[in-house]
């Protein structure tokens, strides 16, 4: 496994500017490489889309919907059954308020569990491993003695998520990236 140093730019131009720097700090072409990262969620691991089979915070939503209908079908029931006695004399308001009563609790239901799935923190500021986020990213095979001035040049060129990696570089290009898995900011 080789030793890998990147960081996300937002632009094109500004990766380029890190590159030329590095180049002129004494790496090779070949050993710097540049790319996009998609967003999270947009990297088709499966065939019909997607980076993993069920986002993490989605999956209670199938409990919360099922509890949630069943007291929403409850409630519509209650309230048919009220509506039926006093003004109404019909079965079928029975039946309409009790489907009624059960897809809106699924529905309250779902988004009570899933709530708060969200990013909590400003991106790029978290100190500790933590998800990729979309950029332009400037990735240097390096050797231990050269890490310290990869790490320099990418942070004096404004590179943001300057991360730690081990992967196969090959071609001059990081020829194992995963975009899914969590960055490991640099020392």
């Amino acid at each position: 496994m080789s030793q890998i140093i990147a960081a996300r730019f937002t632009t094109f131009a500004a990766a380029d500017s890190a590159r030329v720097r590095l180049l002129t700090s004494g790496f090779v072409d070949e050993d710097v490489a540049e790319f996009y990262v998609n967003p999270g969620g947009q990297h088709a691991r499966f065939p019909i889309g997607g980076d993993e089979y069920a986002d993490r915070h989605a999956r209670p939503a199938g409990l919360g919907a099922t509890g949630g209908g069943a007291i929403g079908a409850v409630v519509g029931m209650l309230v048919a059954g009220l509506l039926t006695l006093l003004l109404f004399h019909s079965l079928l308001v029975l039946i309409v308020a009790t489907a009624v009563g059960a897809y809106v609790g699924s529905l309250i239901g779902a988004m009570l569990l899933t709530r708060g799935g969200g990013r909590h923190e400003a991106p790029g500021l978290s100190a500790g491993p933590h998800e990729r986020e979309s950029g332009v990213l400037l990735a240097v095979h390096v050797n231990p003695g050269l890490q310290p001035r990869a790490i320099e040049v990418l942070r004096n060129a404004n590179g943001q998520d300057i991360e730690e990696a081990s992967g196969l570089w090959q071609d001059g290009h990081w020829a194992d990236f995963d975009p899914t898995r969590m960055v490991r900011p640099a020392a």
